[in-house]
């Protein structure tokens, strides 16, 4: 018997660009509580971006997210002693939490930059539809794709 569904947090606006998906990506960044030093690496890496592109940094921030967000993925499910996995479509929410978290973990991946220089090269390439996170998307929908003949066993 599974216990009540957690209620929905409310995830506050940052204080600059007032945008509740940019104070949620400023949580997935964050490191041991340090949420002044992850408004800095965002608010950094946004003037990076606009310095390079000359566009407004925001618009290209939400395509980038927009662009890297799954539309599918697999969950594993057990039948019968087998375990299968069973493509489901993803929930607007949830495809932003995983398309943010994978711009911050193959942010963190590069070396020899600061963390502010390898997210904005990392937005901006999800921008420009390349990169290690529309790669990441595109295998995962791969995935969705190969297993599409267990989409029955949806629950």
């Amino acid at each position: 018997m599974r216990r009540r569904r957690a209620p929905k947090r409310e995830i506050k606006p940052d204080p600059k660009y007032n945008s509740p998906v940019i104070g949620r990506f400023v949580s997935v960044i964050m490191s041991d509580g340090k949420k002044s030093i992850a408004q800095r690496i965002i608010y950094d890496s946004l003037n990076i971006i606009e310095e390079k592109l000359k566009i407004d940094p925001l618009k290209i921030f939400f395509s980038a997210v927009d662009n890297a967000r799954p539309r599918l993925e697999v969950k594993p499910r057990r039948i019968g002693g087998a375990t299968y996995q069973v493509p489901i479509e993803v929930v607007k929410e949830r495809g932003l939490t995983i398309a943010l978290r994978w711009m911050r973990d193959f942010a963190r991946k590069k070396k020899g930059k600061p963390m502010s220089v390898k997210l904005a090269d990392e937005i901006i390439s999800a921008y420009k539809n390349e990169g290690a996170v529309i790669k990441k998307k595109e295998d995962t929908h791969k995935m969705a794709e190969s297993n599409k003949a267990f989409a029955h066993f949806k629950w």
